[in-house]
């Protein structure tokens, strides 16, 4: 199985062949699930003892596997937040596994430290952040999000056994009642209290509401979450007024900017963002809106020293990198086995450059407000708020949650597009995520048109 052989070379051929068409590939369908005897009727038994070869096993998964997967990057997958990786990006994964790279440490994979470290540092500019700042590519935003809030926690420790006080006896997390739900996560895994904060009228949290839990629930809060655009509606919260309350309260700001935070680097979103320079910590994930394949979340500390104080491993079999200062990614979360998951990001930022980046984050957001203005155009729609970002959310008047999921399901069935019923303040609505750059206004009304 692992000599250089004339079968083995076969076999490196086929899957490259593959990989190559589906790369390029323009009009792969969106396809959709099967059930599993379904799956199991069509695929056969694919495990035995003599293997079934080559062509037979790839022929499986191109023919009743892969089917059975929805396309995320298909320009109608307009649910959850929808994957676009670029060409270049795509195709430098297939580089990254056939390298066999190692991305936990500076002794066993420099050279791709340095190249990830180099976008961590860009992204940390285009952040506002300080000169120093730079973290870890981590799997995605839930373990970015964990990874932060451990190290804020351990930084508010180690600052209360410095001053000789007593830690609370719950730490507290402050953050939206529309923070993502791996905050709630994050919370259940460390043990900790969340304590969620109405947003206002506008659906953001702001530092009014902020300062009061600060005021009820005193030294116990260790950190504040503030969100750079929320799944469902792409909501920024006002993190310049709750950065404002850190001249007052000591706590570690962090930002969630999973999905919204690419829109800094467009001229449209940056004005959503004042307060991010403020941040103790931020992430984002270049596998939604910076064009990526999965998986990759950038985690990027104010200040990396504190990550590294609570995440680093200790055994005696890692002294050798743990007693060393140079820069290993396995320090900086809650991870220590890592792949070099930010190369494709990497490979891809530096063959197009940031202005083609900006250019195809702009275009989400003018579109997103394009189809806005057609949803509150159309009778018998309704737009249920003015989008800030790319995720658009509207009703069909009159629509029970039978009716969209219905019609949902008649989409995919048809292979018309991918977009799932989703609610708010228990209304059903719908909502189209656009991160897409292959997505159009025509894409989008013809999908309108369907609900008539």
């Amino acid at each position: 199985m692992h000599e250089v052989t004339s079968e083995n070379e076969r076999i490196v051929d086929l899957v490259l062949d593959y990989s190559r068409r589906r790369i390029l590939s323009s009009d792969t369908p969106l396809d959709k699930p099967e059930t599993e005897a379904e799956l199991q009727r069509l695929a056969g038994r694919t495990i035995s003892e003599k293997g079934l070869g080559a062509d037979r096993a790839l022929s499986i998964f191109e023919h009743v596997l892969a089917p059975a997967c929805i396309t995320t990057d298909h320009p109608q997958y307009l649910s959850f937040i929808p994957l676009a990786p670029t060409k270049a990006a795509t195709a430098f994964d297939l580089v990254v596994s056939a390298s066999a790279l190692y991305g936990g440490s500076w002794l066993e994979g420099a050279g791709a430290v340095h190249a990830e470290n180099e976008v961590l540092t860009w992204l940390a500019s285009e952040f506002g952040l300080p000169a120093g700042a730079g973290g870890v590519f981590v799997q995605g935003g839930t373990l970015g999000n964990l990874s932060a809030l451990v190290a804020a926690r351990e930084a508010a420790r180690a600052h209360r056994l410095e001053n000789g006080t007593e830690p609370p006896a719950r730490w507290k997390v402050v953050c939206s009642v529309e923070a993502h739900s791996s905050i709630a996560s994050a919370g259940r895994i460390m043990d900790v209290d969340v304590v969620p904060v109405p947003s206002g009228p506008s659906g953001a949290l702001e530092g009014k509401a902020v300062r009061a839990a600060l005021e009820e629930h005193g030294a116990s809060v260790f950190a504040v979450v503030a969100t750079g655009g929320s799944t469902n509606f792409g909501i920024v919260d006002d993190i310049a007024s709750i950065a404002t309350l850190k001249a007052d309260y000591d706590f570690w700001l962090h930002i969630d900017g999973a999905y919204g935070l690419a829109a800094m680097l467009s001229p449209l979103g940056r004005p959503y963002f004042a307060g991010v320079e403020a941040a103790d910590s931020v992430i984002v994930d270049p596998h939604k809106w910076l064009f990526a394949p999965f998986d990759a979340c950038a985690l990027i500390y104010r200040d990396p020293e504190l990550g590294r104080r609570a995440h680093t491993q200790h055994a005696e079999y890692l002294d050798t990198l743990t007693e060393s200062t140079e820069w290993s990614p396995s320090d900086y979360a809650a991870h220590l086995t890592r792949r070099a998951r930010g190369l494709p990001f990497w490979f891809s930022l530096a063959t197009y450059g940031a202005a083609a980046y900006r250019d195809a984050i702009s275009a989400s957001i003018t579109l997103a407000h394009d189809i806005a203005r057609e949803i509150e155009r159309r009778d018998g729609f309704t737009l249920v708020r003015q989008p800030q970002l790319s995720v658009v959310v509207f009703e069909r008047d009159g629509w029970e949650k039978a009716d969209y999921d219905r019609w949902s399901s008649r989409l995919l069935d048809e292979q018309r597009a991918f977009v799932v019923p989703s609610s708010h303040a228990g209304r059903t609505n719908t909502r189209f995520a656009i991160v897409n750059p292959r997505t159009t206004f025509e894409h989008l009304t013809a999908i309108l048109d369907t609900m008539a």
